[in-house]
């Protein structure tokens, strides 16, 4: 609980099973935490039995895809203040009143990996993931410098959306695959809601990462949060453009 709200951590897992129990340990260890959803999203053999030793409550979903265990967690969460985390021991569960303290006055409070001094030793943020994240954030900020704040990291897992937030941008969600984050983000912005990034500690992650450990794939995905964030972009500017000239008809 913080300050009154009921605050739930979800967090989607496929192969964190030697992380995935002392993450969920450390939550429940801030004393602000009320639910934790774990959404098993066909993880590794053993990851369920190591969920099912804490308090958590362990949800399924069949479609494979970082977006679809996260928009089912989502779904399944009660609480006033929801908090996205991955369970790969990179996130720290003692940033979490960071993101609180924000959610007092802000829609969507999105963390940023690239700060160096909180990037800690041997994580995987080399110059390539972290200017890459960086870059693409920046364009992101661009397109939709009307409403976007200053943006540095573009694929950053660990972010709160309230209640209301969270009700109003569940609609619009497509993306069952990696780039969900941004498209919440993206989202957000297209909606004009109030968000701030935030600088978060970065660790070693527990396992190997599907996406984040190749440089082939980090850079297909970094082209296709390009394109994703012009189209998103154009999305928005035609929508309102069609809304005013509905008022103007009117």
């Amino acid at each position: 609980m913080y300050k009154g709200k009921k605050v739930s951590i979800v967090m989607s897992t496929y192969n964190e099973k030697d992380s995935i129990r002392e993450c969920i340990e450390n939550f429940n260890a801030t004393g602000n935490v009320d639910e934790i959803i774990i959404v098993d999203n066909n993880a590794a053999v053993g990851t369920v039995d190591e969920v099912r030793k804490t308090n958590a409550k362990l949800v399924h979903e069949s479609q494979q895809g970082y977006g679809y265990g996260f928009r089912k967690g989502l779904e399944s969460a009660t609480g006033d203040l929801l908090v996205m985390c991955e369970p790969d021991g990179t996130f720290l569960p003692s940033d979490l009143l960071k993101f609180l303290a924000y959610s007092e006055e802000i829609d969507v409070v999105v963390g940023s990996r690239t700060c160096s001094s909180m990037i800690l030793d041997d994580a995987n943020m080399g110059l390539f993931l972290k200017y890459g994240n960086y870059f693409v954030a920046k364009i992101v900020e661009f397109l939709f410098m009307s409403s976007a704040p200053h943006l540095s990291d573009c694929g950053c897992t660990y972010r709160l959306l309230t209640r209301d937030a969270y009700e109003k941008l569940h609609p619009y969600f497509r993306i069952g695959k990696n780039s969900f984050g941004l498209e919440v983000t993206l989202l957000a912005l297209s909606s004009k809601m109030s968000i701030v990034e935030i600088p978060i500690h970065y660790n070693k992650r527990i396992g190997e990462s599907a996406v984040t450990g190749s440089f082939f794939k980090s850079f297909k995905l970094g082209i296709w949060m390009i394109g994703m964030s012009a189209y998103y972009f154009l999305e928005s500017v035609f929508k309102r453009k069609k809304t005013i000239s509905s008022k103007d008809r009117s």
